[in-house]
């Protein structure tokens, strides 16, 4: 077994590092928040991100009726209700219980 010695110095390294490692992204992030291309990337990304996001969910969909309607219905109930509520949390969770629903007890395979 490793003495007392050892062990305080493997955890103070690791708690430097852990701490280091947490303050690097603010520091960084300090100078870029005045930049213009910062601004412009956050004022652009978030819809970029959602396209993303639903090409990747939608890719592997099959052409029938079975996989098809269940999707689609699920997603007017989630881009209903963020058009409603303002609330990405929420309008995720509505749409994933839509589609868990549907796909389990309606359109079971």
């Amino acid at each position: 077994m490793p003495d007392t010695g050892h062990v305080l110095a493997a955890v103070a390294v690791a708690a430097a590092v852990t701490w280091a490692l947490r303050a690097l992204p603010f520091t960084v992030l300090g100078p870029l928040r005045s930049s213009a291309l910062v601004q412009y990337l956050g004022r652009r990304m978030p819809a970029g991100v959602m396209v993303i996001l639903l090409v990747y969910c939608l890719r592997d969909t099959r052409a029938e009726v079975s996989a098809v309607l269940p999707t689609a219905l699920a997603l007017t109930v989630t881009v209903g209700t963020h058009l409603w509520r303002r609330n990405a949390l929420l309008s995720v969770g509505a749409g994933t219980a839509v589609y868990v629903t549907l796909v389990s007890t309606v359109f079971v395979v």
